[in-house]
């Protein structure tokens, strides 16, 4: 499971934003667990999204399908992309530049 940082001042609506981007990234209504959602789509057999600790980070869980084609693929990634951008707040450049840091520690 990845877990990502939310951006400062968006960890209040985090768990509707899941929503929300699930639904306007991927077309698809996600179904909740919980407080877990999932959906499949493309070459995402299934993807999971939950708030993390306190709400100050996005934990997503995913299973690729890996008989998916080229153009699927490409745009199952470029979807999740801006999925995450959009619930992080980050983009993608950030995350990168984030996740780097961190390991340096």
């Amino acid at each position: 499971m990845q877990e990502y940082p939310i951006k400062r001042g968006l960890t209040k609506d985090l768990e509707q934003r899941i929503v929300t981007e699930l639904r306007n990234c991927f077309g698809v209504e996600p179904e909740k667990n919980g407080n877990l959602y999932h959906i499949s789509y493309g070459a995402l057999k299934r993807l999971e999204a939950i708030a993390g600790a306190g709400g100050k980070t996005l934990r997503v869980n995913t299973e690729s399908d890996i008989t998916a084609g080229d153009e699927v693929i490409i745009d199952t990634n470029k979807r999740f992309r801006k999925f995450l951008d959009g619930t992080t707040g980050f983009s993608t450049k950030e995350r990168v530049k984030r996740s780097k840091s961190v390991e340096g520690e």
